[in-house]
Order: structure tokens, then sequence, then C-alpha cells
């Protein structure tokens, strides 16, 4: 894409409650963390694709892949104020936050993302859902649920199920998909806003930008990633064995 200037930020952290070490975790001979550089470079989006971290390990791992990568401060309470360290630096139209934990992540998807958000002038942010297809996901509080208006934009993302079934319709039910994208000039205005009663009751970040007025479009992508995102280290053995089986 030529016509827009994104770009893509992997934000990076060494901590993890559960899985300490994630982004350098081994997969099929690479870490995760190369294998989700590499997904973003195949979208062919970027004008530049930086890699945020604050740990002297992930920055010493990505120069030896040859990514791109900055350090950033290290008092970040969240991926969107880190992301916004680094894009304050760079002349772009859009900045895309790209999750460090989705080795398994589709480049198609992104390029849903950026063609999308490009297209529909009066969004300030981005992300993409997918049809939900059974009942259990519906009702489990582990998936956030999105509901759409009629011009693609976010009118509330809920961990209950939304919107409730009184009458049999046939309306879509999605899955919200934790990638995010915003115009540069909404991001820094983002991280500068005040926590929110929705956002800090359903515990969803992306509620701070509905509860302020502003907009998000929401794109349902054709191309999910085909394997889990690494929380748990039943996670990341479902992964090795999905890439093993590609292999």
């Amino acid at each position: 894409m030529t016509e827009t200037n994104f770009l893509g930020v992997i934000p990076a952290r060494y901590a993890s409650s559960r899985l300490p070490g994630k982004p350098l975790l081994e997969i099929c001979g690479r870490t995760m963390l190369e294998h989700v550089y590499r997904r973003a470079l195949l979208s062919d989006v970027f004008s530049r694709l930086i890699i945020a971290t604050d740990d002297e390990r992930i920055y010493d791992a990505a120069q030896k892949f040859n990514a791109e990568v900055m350090m950033t401060r290290s008092d970040h309470t969240d991926g969107t104020s880190r992301i916004a360290e680094v894009a304050e630096k760079f002349d772009a139209d859009y900045v895309i936050n790209i999750q460090g934990d989705e080795p398994l992540l589709d480049p198609r998807m992104l390029r849903e993302l950026a063609q999308g958000f490009a297209a529909d002038k009066g969004a300030d942010s981005a992300t993409v859902c997918i049809p939900i297809r059974h009942s259990e996901d519906f009702e489990n509080p582990n998936i956030v649920k999105v509901v759409r208006a009629l011009d693609g934009h976010a009118l509330y993302f809920s961990r209950s199920p939304i919107p409730y079934p009184r009458n049999d319709t046939g309306c879509n039910v999605y899955e919200h998909l934790g990638i995010y994208a915003f115009t540069k000039d909404f991001l820094m205005k983002l991280v500068k806003l005040s926590p929110t009663p929705l956002m800090q009751t359903e515990s969803l970040e992306q509620l701070r930008i509905l509860e302020h007025g502003y907009t998000m479009a929401v794109i349902v992508t054709k191309y999910p990633s085909h394997g889990p995102n690494v929380n748990t280290p039943e996670d990341i053995e479902e992964v090795r064995r999905i890439m093993a089986a590609e292999k």
C-alpha cells in the first residue's frame, strides 16, 4: 500500500505472570517474537515495522533476526502507551498495534484491517471481528463480543452475550479480535484520555474510546489466526503442534 503511510508496532514485554519471557519462547526453531514479526512483514502493509520493548534481552534477540527495534520507557501501563511513545517519533498516517503473542497471525488480516480503516474516513480507530458460530463461545466471558452499527462502527463491546437474542432475527453475533489500528493523531489523544466507568467495569480498554465519544470501525475478517494467542503453557504447546504439522 503506497497511498497511505502505516506504521506497525509490536509491543513486547519480558515480564509475564504465567509465562515469563513469553516473547522469547522457542517455537519450531524461532522465538515467538520472530514469528510475529515475520508474519507482519508478509502483510506488505507497513512503511516501518518496529518492535517496542523496555528489556535488553528482547532488544538483543530482535537485532539477531534483523528487526527494527526500539527501547522504550519502563513505566508504561499498557501496550497502547508504549506504541504511542514510538509513533510520536515517526511520520505516519496510521498506526497498527500488533500483539506479540499471536505467532499464528494471518498477514492477510492485517491487510484487511489497513485497507478497511483507510477507506473509512469517519473512524478514529479500527479493529477486527469474526462471527461467533457456537453458543458456548457466545456465553463465554473470556470471549469478548462486539455489536456494530449499520456503518460498521462499534456500538459496544462486552464480556456478556450481546445482543441478547430476545427474538430470532438471524442477527449476526461477533467475537472481537484484539488487534487495533489508530490514526496517529487520535493515538496521541487516546493515551491522554481518562479511564472510564464501563472500561473499568468490563475490564475492556477499548471501551474508553467509545465512552469518550470517539469512533472505532469493526471489520469482519476472513482471515483470523488459525491457532491460539499465547497466554498459558498449554497455548504454547498447541502452537508448536500446529506449526510442526504445517511444516
